[in-house]
């Protein structure tokens, strides 16, 4: 059992405390909910009065040139690349996650059909050749050739939005796609079939923090014949990622959370370059036009990540990101890692510990491999117990049903805020100082 002053001892020692006062954190304040909205990097401040006062105010439209505005989403792609496995020219943030992860997964619908068009039609190109009077035979054996791919696979615990954007295409397209979702990542195998266009799940599961082998699902997958949609959104600056060596076809998500890049900032999106040439989606914005300012009637689209681009890009939530994403310059997501893995450790160990007469389960996994960076804990008055937490200065967030979840960000968290924040715990628990009655807000 570690003592508080062990735990000071741990952040003295700390490779990555230095990082800390690249951020704006309030003295009397534990911030354990990174994993929802990070916490403002000190140069935000400084870029977002530049662009307010000189680009926007001094440079005005001219800034879209002499400022790089419009490339922009294309070089904040390239420095986040690196932390997601993914190379130069391949990323582009943009948009919200949700945006995003309807053009992913309609592209590779749209790749999907294409492809079992071109193989029907060589099928029956190969059975006339056969039997030239036979086109009803041609057609049959067509059919029984060529999986029909009208399935996406997801987790039933998926983060919700995630599932809303797959039925909503799948309902506007109203081409006979259906939505099968598991209830378990032990599930997946009996799931994806010959049936199966996409899996599309999320890498780390918000409400649990269990984290998925991404080679290996996407191994399932492609052995299938379908494709993989990943949602970056919990694991993107948090955990390692390598899409480009677990095979993976496309990825979005958000840059507010471990990325810091402020409330709502915009979110990204990844083409495995292999699918760019066939990559199209239905949101064929002028942005994503092959020569934006020739303004011609007829969409002709960039042959490159350009594409995925829409409209006109919110340049100064844009400028903001660039500044969570130096930080992370600074270290690699190997020192990330080790130290997440080390605080969530002390986080469990302290609260089994500290807090054992208390009615608390442990629904992250204690697993290494299988855990991201937060721990969700469950407990009977679990909103009334973080409200109690955060009017103490302890802040994390509150997920349905009874689930709290603490974030751990390597980059401004210290083993001491570890020590404290269980501390609080233990003191509000012991006193039962929190109101059973107490009912959620609009957000939580």
């Amino acid at each position: 059992m570690l003592s508080r002053e062990d735990c000071l001892a741990l952040d003295r020692k700390d490779l990555l405390a230095p990082l800390r006062g690249d951020f704006d954190l309030p003295a009397d304040v534990v911030y354990l909910d990174g994993n929802s909205l990070g916490a403002r990097p000190v140069k935000a401040r400084v870029r977002a009065q530049e662009v307010l006062d000189q680009e926007w105010g001094r440079g005005l439209i001219r800034s879209w040139n002499s400022a790089g505005w419009f490339d922009l989403p294309l070089r904040l792609g390239d420095r986040l690349a690196p932390l997601v496995g993914a190379g130069p020219g391949e990323m582009v943030v943009t948009d919200t996650t949700s945006v995003n992860l309807f053009k992913a997964l309609a592209a590779a619908l749209h790749i999907q059909a294409q492809s079992q068009s071109e193989a029907q039609t060589q099928t029956q190109s190969q059975a006339r050749d056969a039997s030239p009077h036979t086109e009803a035979t041609a057609q049959a054996a067509s059919a029984q050739s060529t999986p029909r791919r009208r399935v996406i696979v997801s987790e039933r615990d998926n983060f919700p939005t995630d599932l809303y954007i797959a039925q909503g295409l799948t309902h506007w397209l109203d081409r006979g796609y259906t939505l099968r979702l598991v209830d378990s990542p032990e599930a997946l195998p009996a799931a994806i079939d010959d049936d199966v266009a996409v899996v599309m799940l999320t890498h780390v599961n918000y409400r649990t923090g269990r984290l998925l082998d991404m080679a290996a699902v996407t191994a399932l997958a492609h052995a299938c014949g379908a494709l993989t949609v990943w949602d970056l959104a919990h694991s993107a600056g948090s955990v390692p990622v390598d899409l480009t060596g677990s095979g993976a076809d496309f990825a979005v998500g958000c840059t507010y959370k471990y990325l810091n890049g402020g409330p709502g900032s915009p979110a990204f999106i990844w083409v495995a370059p292999r699918h760019m040439q066939s990559f199209s989606h239905p949101l064929s914005g002028w942005w994503g036009h092959a020569s934006p300012f020739s303004m011609e009637s007829d969409f002709r689209q960039h042959s490159t990540i350009r594409s995925a681009l829409c409209g006109t890009q919110p340049i100064v939530s844009l400028a903001l990101v660039e500044c969570g994403l130096e930080i992370f310059e600074r270290t690699d997501m190997g020192a990330v890692r080790k130290k997440s893995l080390a605080l969530t450790d002390l986080f469990i160990s302290l609260i089994e510990a500290r807090c054992a007469t208390h009615p608390l389960t442990l629904v992250t996994p204690r697993e290494h491999e299988l855990r991201g960076s937060q721990v969700s804990i469950e407990f009977p008055h679990a909103y009334a117990l973080m409200q109690a937490l955060i009017g103490r200065g302890v802040i994390g967030d509150y997920r349905e049903p009874d689930i709290m979840r603490f974030g751990f960000t390597p980059l401004y968290l210290r083993y001491v805020d570890v020590w404290d924040a269980v501390e609080t715990i233990r003191c509000i628990l012991d006193d039962h100082a929190y109101d059973p009655q107490a009912t959620p807000g609009a957000v939580t």
